[in-house]
């Protein structure tokens, strides 16, 4: 089960990403275990990054990884700040860069990784792959 909720934001994202979000489950060959989408904005965000991970930057998603074999399940803090200021940097449109986000924290729940430039490379493939596969 895919659920979204919001932490320090009103309700604002449409969330009839289910589907397309489960589709990438399945062509990764995984099974959709409990994954939750916590959208928040900039500043919530910093505050599990300094408290979780101790980095002290702002980015715009953290994924928790509860994933058991072939089943995948996590949580995936997203902030929609951060999303906003990095589609007007880079010129994308905001429903993009929203998706390219969903996704990648989808994919890093499936194993891909993105801290080397190798990695980061195939991230980036499998993002423009399935934002591609959006109806």
């Amino acid at each position: 089960m895919i659920q979204f909720f919001y932490e320090n934001l009103p309700e604002t994202v449409n969330t009839d990403y289910t589907n397309w979000l489960e589709e990438i489950i399945l062509s990764e060959e995984k099974k959709l275990g409990e994954i939750n989408y916590i959208f928040c904005d900039d500043e919530y965000l910093l505050k599990i990054n300094q408290d979780y991970l101790q980095h002290d930057y702002y980015t715009d998603i953290i994924t928790f990884d509860s994933v058991k074999g072939k089943t995948i399940s996590g949580e995936i803090f997203v902030s929609l700040q951060r999303i906003s200021d990095n589609a007007s940097t880079l010129s994308k449109n905001y429903e993009e860069e929203l998706r390219r986000v969903l996704a990648h924290g989808i994919l890093h729940l499936c194993g891909y990784k993105d801290k080397t430039e190798d990695e980061e490379t195939e991230m980036r493939r499998k993002e423009d792959f399935y934002i591609s596969k959006y109806n």
